[in-house]
């Protein structure tokens, strides 16, 4: 069947998960953190306290839509965008209730773009934490002659960047990463990836976001989680694990603009956009 377009606007009941210090310890490993990182990826350092990466927020706020967008191969699906807001620091255990809904189905010709939100508030005092914004594209399912969605502005600024930040990938980096709870067999399943059109398993999108949010997080945010207020990003080409990505940033203030790139140049998360806190 097609996609529900009933669903737009539709929010879900309230979904609640928690989490524990391993699982935000797991986290940090997964989007590439090690020993120089101890805040974020140990629980026991003399003199240090267990601190969260602010990408852990995507995951914390994930959340079912409450009934299904439609038949179609879930090989055709990726993700297009993420964005997210922190109202305050996630600490390294918690719980929260999130509500999420379609905010648009936009007809993109060749396949549809989806788009949703979701607040996540923090369990017991109902104070919210976590401001989520979310597209993915689904191959195959555009040419319904809907609306083609909003256009977004960003241009990257006529300057060299103020950071550039390189770090390298794992080869069993997707691996790691899908223990973080995102077990979609694109990213480790060689016959899956090659029914998605990929000659082997592809990195998770969000495997990348969080490696340019530890970029962005020790330039620009002075390496405190409380001083991280938001991040956005599309994602535009795949990732292979061991690959080398290099974050370059142009800083505003308490803003930045940020696109992250392979070796060879290929921009695979473009259109980035952060905020920060003063310190």
């Amino acid at each position: 069947m097609p996609l529900d377009h009933g669903l737009i606007g539709l929010e879900s009941a309230p979904y609640e998960r928690s989490w524990t210090s391993t699982d935000t310890l797991l986290y940090a490993l997964g989007v590439g953190a090690g020993t120089d990182e101890l805040a974020f990826t140990t629980e026991n350092t003399a003199g240090i306290r267990q601190r969260v990466l602010p990408t852990f927020a995507v995951l914390a706020a994930q959340a079912p839509l409450g009934r299904r967008l439609g038949d179609f191969d879930p090989a055709m699906l990726v993700h297009a965008e993420q964005a997210f807001e922190l109202h305050r620091e996630l600490p390294p255990a918690g719980r929260v209730r999130t509500t999420s809904k379609v905010t648009g189905i936009y007809d993109k010709g060749s396949g549809a773009l989806v788009t949703t939100e979701a607040r996540a508030v923090d369990a017991e005092s109902g104070e919210l934490l976590i401001s989520s914004r979310s597209s993915v594209f689904i191959r195959g399912e555009g040419g319904f002659g809907g609306d083609r969605g909003p256009k977004d502005e960003w241009a990257a600024p006529g300057r060299a960047p103020d950071y550039t930040v390189t770090y390298p990938t794992r080869p069993d980096q997707a691996l790691l990463y899908r223990l973080s709870g995102d077990r979609n067999p694109l990213h480790s399943d060689p016959a899956f990836a090659a029914r998605a059109g990929f000659d082997r398993p592809i990195l998770h999108g969000l495997c990348t976001y969080g490696i340019t949010g530890r970029a962005l997080l020790h330039t620009v945010a002075g390496s405190d989680p409380a001083r991280f207020a938001a991040m956005s990003g599309r994602f535009s080409k795949p990732v292979y694990p061991g690959e080398t990505l290099t974050v370059s940033i142009w800083v505003d203030g308490q803003t930045a603009l940020f696109r992250t790139a392979k070796e060879d140049g290929t921009v695979v998360i473009d259109r980035g956009r952060a905020a920060f806190r003063p310190a």
